[in-house]
């Protein structure tokens, strides 16, 4: 039984409840960023190359067609599929990196510790031996 107690303590600590609602959350941003890519930005980076953005491709070894009208045997790196990743990629690293600058701009700062209090400096303390020594 304590095995069990034990792992209910960990899973439900609240930094682990925390990072569950965040991996959730962040899994469905990132489907909203990939659909604001393909659908937003790609065509209009795709203007530029009067293609589709995802199907730019460089091939490095052309295919040849069968007899179902297929292609082949074709070698290409799928460039514009990476591009776009990497811009997902981005929007997700700048929007994360704003969300935790602003988070850490409201968390309440702390107030610094008081300092102790200090003691006499040396010249109190010579003083004071001082006139200790002229009342003997």
């Amino acid at each position: 039984m304590g095995f069990i107690k034990e792992f209910k303590d960990f899973a439900m600590k609240g930094n682990l409840v925390d990072i569950a609602v965040g991996f959730v959350m962040g899994a469905a941003f990132n489907k909203v960023v990939s659909s604001f890519t393909g659908g937003i930005v790609s065509p209009l980076v795709g203007l530029l190359f009067q293609s589709d953005f995802n199907d730019l491709k460089y091939t490095i070894k052309e295919g040849t067609m069968n007899d179902a009208g297929e292609t082949v045997g074709e070698i290409t790196v799928m460039y514009g599929e990476f591009l776009t990743n990497v811009i997902d990629f981005l929007i997700v690293a700048f929007v994360m990196f704003m969300i935790v600058k602003g988070v850490n701009k409201m968390k309440k700062k702390e107030e610094p510790a008081p300092e102790a209090p200090k003691g006499p400096t040396q010249e109190e303390l010579l003083a004071e031996i001082r006139d200790l020594l002229k009342k003997q």
